[in-house]
């Protein structure tokens, strides 16, 4: 079989990217320039996917891969974290393709990590050398929400399992994650582990310190608190980010031991963003810490995902798998 065009997209909480993919046996031969769109910009995919036509000056392939930041299913699909509802019945008509294939947005990074090799993940913790090739890989990442899934290997063959791991509930590591949960809790009731571990939650921990501490902070929105974060100008932030890594140690980690994984793979906007500072940060120490599991986990190698658009690989991969 020749290969393919595709349009691919992978639509988030905050934003929306399209590329053109070419596929062939069920293999990624090619990927574009990723055109990256704030989903509050447009009313549904259908107003994107034509400016992205727009953009490109010609007419779009009639196949599509489409990655959504949500659970999928035959009915309608409500994104978790943005206000976009999906009908794929009316897909076919709305957006002019022939073919197209759905898929959860971190099942798509889940055929990214089944195809990309090793010079995509970079080192985190445990051992080193290649991942291993039986077995399963948890996939997890922080963005405007928290992904999960896993990879199973078999034989040479691989399994993509989406999950919705990130609403597992949220485990207090200390006496800080205890007035954590305990903010937390009065405004969510139920206190899932994305709450701590995802766009929303360094604010969240930045908050509870400056209460621990006295203090009066400023009102800000994500970004600004991650930008604060990552600028060194802010101890209070510093230590808030510190603590946001700690959290997202012992979430893959749980996840590790909940799925029976050989191999964790990290992703996410948020994953690369801290990329340079989990080595240094208290991520190893916190995923490891399972008590009677710790030498187990010992034996876990992590990576970090380093391709620049994972869910468009993913969900270009997923297309011809």
């Amino acid at each position: 079989m020749s290969a393919v065009e595709i349009v691919v997209v992978d639509i988030g909480g905050t934003y929306a990217r399209f590329a053109l993919a070419r596929v062939e046996t069920g293999r990624v031969v090619s990927l574009g320039a990723a055109v990256v769109m704030k989903t509050a910009d447009h009313a549904g995919l259908a107003g994107a996917w034509h400016a992205f036509a727009r953009d490109t000056g010609r007419p779009l392939p009639r196949r599509a891969a489409i990655a959504v930041a949500c659970p999928v299913g035959t009915g309608v699909l409500k994104l978790t974290n943005n206000p976009w509802t999906i009908q794929p019945g009316l897909l076919p008509a709305e957006l002019g393709v022939d073919r197209y294939v759905l898929v959860n947005d971190f099942g798509a990074v889940g055929h990214a990590v089944a195809q990309l090799g090793p010079e995509h993940l970079a080192y985190v913790a445990g051992p080193g050398g290649d991942l291993p090739e039986e077995g399963i890989i948890s996939v997890i990442g922080p963005g405007t929400g928290l992904g999960v899934a896993q990879v199973v290997r078999r034989g040479g063959r691989c399994l993509i399992v989406e999950c919705e791991g990130s609403h597992t509930g949220f485990a207090p590591l200390d006496e800080v994650d205890d007035l954590l949960l305990r903010r937390l809790r009065r405004r969510f009731g139920r206190v899932s582990a994305e709450r701590v571990v995802s766009g929303a939650g360094l604010l969240a921990l930045y908050e509870t310190l400056a209460e621990m501490e006295g203090r009066s902070v400023a009102p800000m929105d994500d970004k600004a608190m991650w930008d604060l974060a990552v600028s060194g100008r802010d101890p209070l932030a510093e230590a808030a980010l510190e603590r946001f890594c700690m959290s997202f140690g012992a979430v893959a980690g749980d996840m590790a031991l909940a799925h029976g994984a050989s191999a964790v793979v990290l992703a996410g906007g948020l994953g690369l963003r801290v990329a340079d500072r989990l080595g240094a940060s208290g991520f190893a120490r916190c995923f490891v810490a399972k008590g009677r599991m710790e030498g187990l986990m010992r034996s876990i190698p992590v990576r970090l995902i380093s391709h620049p658009q994972p869910g468009l690989y993913g969900a270009a991969a997923a297309f011809g798998g």
